[in-house]
């Protein structure tokens, strides 16, 4: 392709308007042509940023338009499978909001489908492009703790209330905390280290009144090293969000990255310079033994780059690279989600197949 790439972005609520379509329109040779939307505010604040784009009121006006190249599915977790696999079957390539699906049958399909079809498939894990994450991965690379024997990350909130006229409080597919953070902390944790041998995990419900799983610890087990992933939203004190030992020492890091918090406040990635970078009091702290010497201090955390996950979907396009994350891995990540209810309801540890 090396006309512009037309997107059609299905939703303009929190997840397409603030993860989605900031990152489209800063990629060169990206467009972003359509959004579905009907909420009324979420229009005006969609034609207030986006003017250039289409607003219509169905998906069909999407999915039935030649000129879309690439469909964005930013909608409900229960809709995800259903509006990729119309898409795929409309000719789309097609980028599904996380959590990819609710089902690893239902993610499967669509990756056959997708194979069948010749198109693209992506899966928007963006949290692999935290600045946090993206410093672990370099000093893992770096084998700078040596062997690590334990990794345990954490993906906490304050929440004591349900949040009204949402469906991500209603018990529906795909709703709850493991489908919502836990699915950013499990494709981490896959990334670094594979897929595990056996997956427990204990999930709670712990709001009052509350209707989905708002609390969880899942443990991946691998043959020399034990992953603890947790999140709640009763955590008003942060402690750490990742805590790392090796062989040869440790890393610990305090705080997150920085992209969403200045996204909700309205900054644009698009010409802004610094606004991804975590500042110095949150910096990680490691304590290993490097050539002989025993070092303690601070590492400077990597920037933060959201972006990065639709460039890499437009060099896909344009084929000079493979897809940073495949729909396989996606849907591995939807196995362990499985697994970690199954666990949870049989209380006892399973093996991850």
């Amino acid at each position: 392709m090396n006309k512009p790439i037309n997107v059609g972005l299905l939703g303009f609520g929190m997840a397409g308007s603030v993860f989605h379509a900031p990152f489209i329109t800063n990629v060169p040779g990206l467009h972003l042509a359509k959004i579905r939307e009907t909420r009324p505010e979420n229009i005006k604040l969609a034609n207030t940023r986006y003017p250039e784009a289409s607003i219509v009121g169905h998906s069909s006006e999407i999915l039935q338009d030649e000129s879309i190249d690439v469909v964005v599915v930013a909608t409900p977790n229960s809709t995800h499978a259903a509006l990729a696999k119309e898409a795929l079957e409309a000719g789309k390539h097609v980028v599904v909001e996380k959590p990819f699906t609710v089902t690893s049958a239902e993610a499967e399909e669509l990756i056959e489908l997708a194979k069948s079809k010749n198109k693209l498939l992506a899966v928007f894990q963006n949290r692999r492009w935290d600045s946090d994450f993206k410093t672990i991965r370099k000093i893992i690379d770096a084998n700078m703790l040596g062997d690590v024997v334990e990794y345990e990350a954490h993906f906490d909130r304050f929440r004591n209330y349900l949040k009204p006229d949402t469906w991500k409080e209603e018990a529906a597919p795909g709703s709850g905390i493991v489908y919502d953070l836990g699915t950013h902390l499990i494709d981490q944790a896959l990334c670094l280290f594979g897929t595990p041998t056996e997956v427990a995990a204990e999930l709670r419900v712990q709001r009052k009144n509350s209707q989905v799983t708002d609390n969880f610890q899942l443990t991946l087990h691998y043959p020399n090293l034990r992953v603890i992933l947790k999140a709640g939203m009763l955590v008003r004190e942060p402690g750490p969000r990742y805590i790392i030992s090796g062989y040869k020492g440790s890393f610990v890091k305090y705080g997150l990255d920085v992209q969403e918090d200045n996204l909700k406040a309205g900054m644009s990635p698009k010409g802004a310079e610094n606004w991804r970078a975590e500042p110095e009091d949150i910096w990680g702290k490691l304590n290993t033994e490097l050539n002989g010497l025993h070092i303690v201090g601070k590492i400077e955390s990597e920037p933060g780059d959201y972006t990065a996950f639709y460039q890499n979907v437009y060099n896909a396009l344009q084929g000079k690279e493979q897809l940073e994350i495949s729909p396989e891995q996606a849907r591995n990540t939807i196995r362990v989600v499985e697994l970690a209810m199954q666990s949870h309801e049989e209380k006892r540890t399973l093996a991850f197949k």
